[in-house]
């Protein structure tokens, strides 16, 4: 870490294989985690050498470019990805050893060219749309899409490991019609001469509401990190932990009349003569402006204490009055983390801007220095028992 941070993201790795297990002991199949958009803000590498750590089978990212710095960070485990543009350079996912995403006879025929071109053999998993209507092949497309694979493990030029789909979480029924299509390409495949290896349907939602949706493997994102996807279920109910502890620190101090307008507009006026203390994070950061004046707190010495005015670009105020005696330039404020250890959850944020976790997570800037902290493997259930 650059000495000096004012603004950091503790990763902490124990909660990261604490959930990966806890999804592999949950569905009893391979468990792919996925790390796009650099780990869902935790970053991708810490993640992916955590999941791995935990018997992960495949980490996922959406574009090669992504999978590619992986590579380039050194982690050297099986990567898959699915997102492509028409320029992506599918030779350089042979060279890497990356397993490609197909939705499209066109990829299909790249990437066979692709390792024909380098002697070697690509490795694909079919992505079949069976109703989200975002990428993956359409149903029409299957038949000669599922040949043409056939033909190019023939002539030992593409394996495919697997087939796969999106669920679009629309409810149980709409679900089970997309498992009932999804079941049709793989029998369709099978027909073709493919038996694959790994069958997957189910991302977070699913994985925990929805066994018999679970098929041979999972693919899981938010709930790696340790958050719940759903809107009436915390993690704790699920037996996950937040792995993101997003903190800073007290950079000024002072004390101020009542009548005193706060940050821009004056939005906030103290009622009271109070203690503002000022850190160092904003809006760049991916703290969003429109938390002004929503109620949204952080923890100040081990107290919530409430975010006043309107947020920064580079910094934001919280009221600290009731502390003012016992804090010091440099103490440490937490955002967001584990509720379990006292901190605001980070679906306190995501609740007041009526959007979900995801959102918020992934939005982390890069001016915010992630740092993995390492320890013993953690035990939710021991955790409470030992509060208790």
């Amino acid at each position: 870490m650059r000495s000096g941070s004012m603004r950091v993201a503790e990763i902490s790795l124990p909660a990261i294989r604490h959930n990966v297990r806890r999804v592999r002991e949950l569905t009893g199949g391979a468990v792919i985690v996925v790390v796009k958009a650099g780990g869902y803000g935790h970053g991708a590498a810490i993640t992916a050498n955590a999941a791995f750590a935990a018997g992960a089978t495949i980490v996922a990212t959406a574009d090669l470019e992504e999978a590619l710095a992986l590579r380039d960070a050194g982690v050297t485990g099986p990567l898959l990805c699915w997102l492509h543009g028409v320029r992506a350079d599918f030779g350089e996912a042979v060279d890497a050893g990356i397993e490609i995403g197909v939705s499209t006879l066109e990829q299909l025929e790249r990437l066979g060219a692709a390792a024909a071109e380098r002697g070697s053999q690509a490795v694909a998993q079919l992505k079949v749309d069976t109703g989200l209507s975002r990428n993956g092949s359409c149903p029409d497309d299957w038949p000669v899409i599922f040949a043409r694979a056939a033909e190019l493990e023939a002539e030992g030029l593409v394996r495919v490991r697997g087939i796969f789909s999106h669920l679009a979480n629309a409810g149980d029924e709409a679900d089970r019609a997309q498992a009932t299509r999804f079941d049709e390409a793989i029998e369709l495949l099978r027909q073709a001469g493919i038996d694959p290896e790994l069958r997957h349907l189910a991302a977070s939602a699913a994985t925990f509401s929805s066994p018999h949706l679970h098929y041979n493997a999972v693919r899981v994102g938010v709930t790696a990190y340790g958050l719940s996807p759903f809107a009436d279920k915390t993690s704790a109910q699920l037996g996950l932990i937040p792995a993101m502890t997003l903190r800073s620190e007290i950079i000024a101090l002072r004390g101020v009349p009542a009548g005193t307008g706060v940050s821009y507009g004056f939005n906030h006026v103290c009622e009271a003569a109070t203690t503002l203390a000022l850190v160092p994070m904003g809006y760049a950061d991916g703290m969003p402006r429109a938390l002004n004046g929503s109620g949204a707190w952080v923890t100040v010495a081990g107290e919530p204490r409430p975010i006043v005015g309107r947020i920064g670009m580079d910094q934001f105020i919280i009221d600290v009055g009731p502390l003012a005696g016992r804090l010091s330039l440099g103490d440490p404020v937490v955002l967001f983390g584990d509720p379990e250890q006292g901190y605001p959850p980070v679906e306190i944020w995501s609740g007041l801007m009526r959007t979900i976790n995801y959102e918020i997570i992934a939005s982390i800037g890069p001016r915010v220095i992630r740092v993995p902290i390492d320890g013993p493997d953690r035990n939710p259930a021991a955790d409470a028992e030992a509060r208790a």
